[in-house]
């Protein structure tokens, strides 16, 4: 019977940084210690930041061939923790495309979780990185901590696994319902529409009701529902509250829209035309903020604030936030350990659902991104 849930630790490191790199992982049973499969290999000359990303990538792979459900990932490496749990951004471009290998990979399992752990309790992945290590520079493979040989990669006895394993803590996830208020007449005209107060139109209003009525099926029980302080966020908070029976509503200005400053109003046609070069810098950098406006950057630190308080008001509770268009992106760009050009790229609909689930220990796992099954009937 394939495991529900494993522990994966994973270790990477190179001689000389860049040098002789290599790693290892190892797969457990969480309740036992049971190793039940071990990975390690020398990958040539690379960073240590390569091979921590490669052990990790192959501690999931095993993971997912042992048919494993969910996945308690540990590894000493605080950079690759913080990356994979989108607080940290991964400026490095020779990391971005074994992030967004290791990100696909965790979409294969129901929930992956990350923590950091200090080196003594990472011995054996990191015996088997210091193995790969000595192979890749052309010496006898031993582990650090005996002199012995490297274990080989397969199966070891339990007995035998290192003292430091210890069975990590159940936590509940906090799942935080993100829904993007309904139409507007800017929404159908695809306007700017940050910081003016523009109200639901008829289908928006439409809109908010089947959205209401998806969300108390996906949540029957739902701690808070939060709102940004603009109307069409309120409109539509105001109907999945009362879908809920009646959950109070509280603003939060956290939420609100960027402010496209000057660009407020218009489209992305009239914009390119009369602000060509400002257009241009602010499709390359979330820096820079349109005239008059907001930096995608200082969304994100609000939004993050956002996120950080559900996590300590709603400890394992499930919270629905109402928002627009950038904040609700800038979430789940972290969330995804996405690049920035996910901004640019990824569409989200008006009365659209995206779901996620956030850890205590910084473990996040994304469900649903952009439902709109509940819209297909609304004319």
């Amino acid at each position: 019977m394939a495991p529900r849930v494993v522990v994966v630790e994973a270790d990477g490191g190179s001689r000389g940084n860049p040098g002789p790199a290599g790693y290892g992982a190892v797969v457990r049973d969480p309740e036992t210690g049971e190793v039940l499969a071990e990975r390690s290999e020398s990958i040539g000359t690379a960073t240590n930041n390569v091979a921590e990303y490669q052990g990790l990538i192959a501690g999931l792979t095993a993971a997912a061939e042992l048919g494993a459900a969910e996945v308690d990932v540990r590894m000493d490496s605080k950079l690759v923790v913080e990356q994979m749990c989108g607080r940290w951004q991964i400026k490095h471009p020779g990391l971005r495309p074994l992030a967004a290998q290791a990100a696909g990979l965790v979409g294969r399992f129901a929930a992956v979780r990350f923590a950091w752990i200090p080196r003594e309790q990472n011995r054996h992945a990191d015996a088997l990185a210091n193995a790969a290590m000595d192979a890749a520079a052309g010496r006898p493979a031993v582990t650090p901590a005996t002199g012995a040989a490297a274990p080989a990669a397969t199966g070891s006895d339990p007995a035998t696994a290192p003292a430091s394993w210890e069975p990590r803590p159940s936590f509940t996830a906090t799942r935080l319902i993100l829904v993007r208020h309904g139409e507007t007449a800017y929404t159908e005209q695809r306007r700017y529409s940050g910081r003016g107060d523009v109200p639901l139109s008829e289908r928006g209003r439409a809109q908010a009701r089947a959205t209401a009525a998806r969300v108390a099926a996906l949540a029957p029980s739902v701690a808070a529902v939060l709102s940004s302080p603009l109307s069409r966020c309120t409109q539509t908070a105001a109907a999945i509250a009362g879908a809920l029976g009646d959950v109070p509503v509280r603003t939060e200005d956290d939420l609100i829209e960027c402010d496209f400053g000057d660009w407020e109003g218009r489209t992305f046609a009239e914009v390119r035309a009369q602000w060509p070069g400002e257009m241009d810098a602010w499709l390359a950098s979330p820096r820079i903020a349109p005239p008059g406006g907001e930096s995608f950057t200082h969304v994100a630190e609000r939004c993050h604030r956002v996120v950080a308080g559900l996590l300590t008001a709603y400890p394992g509770e499930t919270v629905v936030a109402v928002s627009h268009v950038s904040p609700i992106k800038l979430v789940l760009r972290d969330a995804l350990a996405a690049g920035d050009g996910f901004l640019h790229r990824l569409f989200l609909d008006a009365a659209g659902i995206s779901v996620l689930d956030m850890w205590p220990d910084g473990g996040v796992a994304v469900r649903t991104v952009n439902d709109t099954a509940h819209l297909a009937t609304i004319e």
